[in-house]
Order: structure tokens, then C-alpha cells, then sequence
């Protein structure tokens, strides 16, 4: 009797195509199909015989995650895991990974261009030239940005690529990252800090933790307002650890100079979002992580992930290590 195909499902996608992925599944001989799930009971009805789910925004609740027996590891198109119940997931024996190291090139120089783009204020400019205001006067005043200091939260793979690309500003960077070694640290020529401290020396701070529940809203009203004053905030990580109310705020009190946004805590943003209309305020529509290679690589190396399982091997980025540990290799 042959043996029944392995099969890898897509909870939900906004790429052009599945090709990268169909490319790696047809190598070990898995089918793939792809969904544009919405609710749990599409998931379920979707992956109930699936071993493998790539998975993009669709929400992997206990519910779904206990109603997919046969499911042995789920990829998360991106770094951020957000989207999975990762204690459901664990409980399940279900293996959660994301995909680290893809887009980190393209995040870094969104970074960089944002906080550029903040502190020159090339958006207000622009919009009084298309205007036809020609005065650079409107502009004042902007400050040097060499020798400054630049406080980065969170001290992962893409912040340690933006303290690398600003080393020609001749930065003073400091970083706060409870999980990473001191070695490491100094490896990057960074200085660690405590958070107290990194807000209230950093010229620019900016945000690169991941959303749990201890980072929702990690940027608080009083956080920024530990900032110093005139200082520029951007944040590329997740929406979901700044408060935008306690932004705007700081914002209209003219304590921070200005915020350069790619994600929201809710995206689309409200139309009424005040953050949308404030003239110091530049939003991206979580755009960091795009171009068209960075596409392709986060496409295949998700499958990648997902085949490795399939082979018997380790995963590479599993997050829930009890669940690899009680997972069982295919016969």
C-alpha cells in the first residue's frame, strides 16, 4: 500500500503565489494547499488532516490548535509569532517557528530611512514644496545627527544590523535586551542599559521587541515621557507594544519631536487614528520587511522549516522546545 502523502497546509497568504513553497514540498513529495482562512472553523475545516500549516495572520487559537491531531509543526511567515497560542500550541505537541533571519537587510535600512526621514523632515518638507511653498526656513530647526546618541529596545538580529549601518554617524549606541549576553553586546561595540537610562540619554529611540504579554504597551504615556525631550521614537516591531494614545499624547505635548511608524495596533489603522494626522508623525503600512528577494527568502525558508520536520530533522528556529522534544520523528 503506498504510503499516504504528507500534507502541508496555508492558513492564509498575501503573496502573488505559493511557488517557493510548492518548489520545496514537491522535492520531498508533500502537497500543499493554500487558504484564505478568516475564522477558526475555517482553519480547522482546512487543516484537520494537514501535518504541517504555514500560518501568516490567521489566529491559532487553543480551540484550532486542539482540534488538529494530526499537526506537528506550524511556520510563522515572519519573525513575530503573535498569531499562535504558543502554551496551546506546546500543549498540543505542536511545534511553533518563525523564519529570524529573513528581511533582516530590508528592516534595518527601513530603520535608518525612518528615523532620516524623521529627523530631516522630508515628509513636511516635501508637502510644502507640492504646496508651493519653497522656504526652507519652514523647516527649523534641525539638529546634527552625528555624535548623538541612539537607544535601541530589544537587541536581536535586526537592531544589531542598525547599530552596524550607523556606525559611520559616529553614534553612541546603547541597547536594553535582558536576554542577550554581555559578550554580545560588546561585540557590536554597543553599550548596554538599563531601560531607565537608554530613555532618558537616546536621541532617537528605537523599538524592536517582540508582542507578549509583557510588552503590550511597553511604550507607555510615562515611558516617553522618561524620554528626553525633543527626542524622535520609531517603532518596526509590533504595533501592539506602544500605547498610541500615550504617543499622541506625548506628541501634542511637544515632548517628542517626532515618531516614524511601519506598524500599528491595529492595521489598518482607524481612519480617526489622531496619529495619522499629526504633521511630525510618518506612518508606513508595515512595509519594513518587503522587497522582492526578502519575499522569496521568507516564502522558502518557511517551507524549508516545515520540510526539515518532515525529514526527521530538528527545526532550526522552534520556539516551544518541550514541543520538539515530544515530538516524534516520521516512521
Amino acid at each position: 500500500m503506498a504510503k499516504e502523502k504528507l500534507k502541508v497546509v496555508v492558513t492564509d497568504y498575501e503573496y502573488p503565489h505559493l511557488d517557493e513553497e510548492k518548489r520545496v514540498f514537491d522535492r520531498i513529495g508533500a502537497e500543499l494547499i493554500g487558504g484564505q482562512c478568516q475564522t477558526e472553523d475555517e482553519i480547522i475545516s482546512l487543516a484537520a488532516e494537514a501535518q504541517g500549516i504555514l500560518n501568516q495572520y490567521a489566529q491559532m487559537t487553543p480551540r484550532v490548535l486542539q482540534a488538529l491531531p494530526q499537526c506537528r509543526v506550524i511556520v510563522r511567515y515572519g519573525i513575530g509569532v503573535d498569531t499562535i497560542d504558543i502554551p496551546a500550541a506546546t500543549q498540543a505537541g505542536v511545534m511553533v517557528c518563525n523564519v529570524p533571519l529573513y528581511g533582516i537587510q530590508e528592516v534595518s535600512d527601513h530603520v535608518i530611512g525612518l528615523l532620516l526621514a524623521c529627523i530631516r523632515k522630508l515628509q513636511a518638507m516635501n508637502a510644502l514644496v507640492r504646496n508651493g511653498v519653497w522656504d526652507c526656513n519652514q523647516g527649523r530647526p534641525v539638529y546634527r545627527i552625528h555624535k548623538r546618541t541612539l537607544g535601541l529596545v530589544g537587541f536581536g538580529n535586526i537592531p544589531r544590523m542598525v547599530a552596524q549601518k550607523m556606525k559611520p554617524w559616529e553614534l553612541r549606541i546603547l541597547a536594553y535586551d535582558p536576554y542577550v549576553s554581555d559578550e554580545v553586546f560588546g561585540s557590536y561595540g554597543v553599550v548596554r542599559a538599563p531601560i531607565d537610562e537608554l530613555l532618558g540619554e537616546s536621541d532617537y529611540v528605537s523599538s524592536h521587541l517582540p508582542l507578549t504579554p509583557e510588552t503590550q504597551h511597553f511604550f507607555s504615556y510615562e515611558r516617553f515621557k522618561q524620554m528626553k525631550k525633543g527626542a524622535f521614537f520609531v517603532n518596526t516591531a509590533r504595533g501592539g507594544v506602544v500605547d498610541e494614545r500615550g504617543l499622541t499624547r506625548a506628541l501634542q505635548e511637544d515632548w517628542l519631536a517626532g515618531a516614524a511608524l511601519d506598524v500599528m495596533e491595529k492595521e489598518p489603522p482607524d481612519p480617526h487614528n489622531s496619529l495619522i494626522n499629526l504633521p511630525n508623525v510618518l506612518i508606513t503600512p508595515h512595509f519594513a520587511w518587503y522587497s522582492v528577494e526578502s519575499a522569496i527568502d521568507l516564502q522558502r525558508m518557511a517551507a524549508e522549516e516545515i520540510a526539515r520536520v518532515f525529514q526527521g530533522e530538528n527545526p532550526w528556529w522552534c520556539l516551544n522546545p518541550a514541543a520538539l522534544a515530544a515530538n516524534k520523528k516520521p516512521e
